[in-house]
């Protein structure tokens, strides 16, 4: 995490300042000369960790933005953004991705009103997302929670008469509401021989 620097889906939303720009020994110094090959593998890396992807998906993600009308290098982090780990994460329901990730697999979570227990569900717009209603459910997602963190504009979070939060997203992610610093560009690039 260090050496990738600040990945808020792995350090969470308001820990992410708190890592700064530590160097590992012997990592990049002024004298050593960067390839682009490194330049493209640390963005790849990066995106990567920070969604909690194996190569494989990342590879199916990139192959599928190629399919598709648009910017190659945004369509990626859209359909990455609108994944079900990550909404879940983004509203606030889970301090990090992974975090996020077990609420799903273990069935905590329902999306218009039925149980989803796939992380990487894509999402649409209009889809309701709320906690189950069981106190395992509500205890679980409480322990996780944040709370206080910014929610990009593409969601809406809500505490209906219940009680309960419910998300909903409001329309597609767009490239400004992507918390993470990184150029797509260079992982379209790096994938550009395998994909």
């Amino acid at each position: 995490m260090r050496r990738l620097k600040n990945l808020p889906g792995l350090a969470g939303k308001d820990r992410t300042s708190n890592l700064g720009d530590f160097r590992i020994a012997g990592d990049q110094s002024a004298s050593k000369k960067i390839s682009q090959f490194c330049v493209r593998l640390e963005a790849k890396q990066r995106l990567r960790f920070n969604y909690g992807l194996t190569e494989r998906q990342l590879l199916k993600y990139v192959r599928i933005a190629r399919k598709t009308r648009g910017s190659t290098g945004q369509v990626p982090l859209q359909l990455l953004e609108m994944r079900l780990d990550n909404v879940i994460f983004q509203l606030g329901m889970a301090s990090t991705i992974p975090a996020a990730r077990q609420l799903v697999n273990h069935r905590h979570i329902l999306v218009n009103h039925r149980v989803v227990d796939i992380p990487s569900y894509r999402r649409k717009p209009r889809d309701i997302l709320t906690i189950r209603n069981r106190p395992t459910s509500r205890n679980a997602a409480k322990s996780e929670s944040l709370g206080g963190n910014k929610i990009p504009d593409h969601l809406i979070m809500s505490l209906p008469k219940t009680g309960e939060p419910a998300g909903l997203v409001n329309h597609m992610a767009n490239r400004e509401s992507v918390d993470l610093n990184i150029n797509e560009l260079l992982v379209v690039e790096y994938y550009s021989r395998k994909a």
